[in-house]
């Protein structure tokens, strides 16, 4: 079952997944903080967004920073809670639970 926060959320299929948009600001500043890894389920894509917080995380996150096509341009891999990650040329950022 996924989290309310996510329900009614645009889904996207990309890099192989298929995750829900975060199109609403409650889920934008959310994310997948203060979930747990097994109600994360995929990830979230943050579209129009450049940097992110792991504020309120309960596990490490890896980050996919897209560009304008989609195309990876910077990953960060298991990045702890309590962190702030930018990418300035990022146009989106793909949000997945850590390994």
């Amino acid at each position: 079952m996924e989290p309310i926060r996510f329900r009614g959320l645009d889904r996207v299929k990309l890099l192989g997944l298929t995750v829900p948009a975060a199109g609403t600001l409650r889920s934008r500043l959310l994310g997948l903080a203060l979930l747990r890894r097994d109600r994360a389920g995929a990830g979230l894509l943050l579209p129009r967004c450049r940097s992110v917080h792991t504020f309120g995380m309960r596990f490490p996150l890896d980050l996919l920073f897209l560009d304008e096509e989609g195309r990876v341009i910077e990953l960060r891999r298991a990045v702890p809670p309590g962190r702030v990650i930018r990418c300035p040329g990022a146009m989106a950022v793909l949000e997945l639970p850590s390994p």
